[in-house]
C-alpha cells in the first residue's frame, strides 16, 4: 500500500523576499515538521514538462506555496495536473503580521526568520487537514 503523501510545490521567484520565505518554509516542512508526509515538487522541472512531477500532482493532493499574488505555483499546478488542494500565499500571510518586515531575499534577519516559521506552520497545518480529510474517505 502506498502511503498517502502531500506534494508541496513552492514559488521559484528570486526577485522578492517572499519567494525565499516560501522556499525555506517549504524546506522546514519537508525536513522537520512533516517529513514523512510530504514530498516536494520542483516548480521549474514541473513547468519544463517533467511527467513524473506532473503525474504525482495528478494522483496526490498538492499544496501550492506562492510568494506573491501572481500565484505561479498554483497556476502551473492547475494547468498541468489539476487544482491544488490548497494555496498558501506568503504576501497574504505577511499582512496578518504587519509588525514583521521582509526586507531582504538573501540576508535573512529576525523578521524574515519568524515569517519563515509562521509560513512553515501554516503549510504543516494544511498538510494535516488534507491527510485528515483523506483518512475519512477511506
Amino acid at each position: 500500500m502506498v502511503k498517502n503523501k502531500v506534494g508541496v510545490v513552492s514559488c521559484s521567484g528570486e526577485d522578492l523576499p517572499e519567494g525565499t520565505i516560501s522556499r525555506l518554509a517549504t524546506r522546514i516542512v519537508l525536513e522537520k515538521l512533516r517529513a514523512s508526509d510530504t514530498v516536494t515538487i520542483c516548480l521549474p522541472l514541473f513547468l519544463a514538462g517533467s511527467e513524473n512531477e506532473r503525474a504525482f500532482a495528478r494522483v496526490f493532493p498538492t499544496i501550492a506555496v506562492d510568494g506573491c499574488n501572481k500565484k505561479c505555483a498554483e497556476i502551473g499546478t492547475r494547468k498541468y495536473s489539476g487544482k491544488p488542494v490548497a494555496t498558501i500565499v506568503v504576501s497574504e500571510i505577511m499582512k496578518e503580521h504587519p509588525h514583521l518586515k521582509a526586507k531582504s531575499r538573501d540576508k535573512l534577519g529576525n523578521d524574515e526568520k519568524e515569517l519563515i516559521n509562521i509560513v512553515a506552520e501554516k503549510i504543516a497545518e494544511k498538510v494535516d487537514e488534507v491527510l485528515r480529510k483523506n483518512r475519512k474517505k477511506v
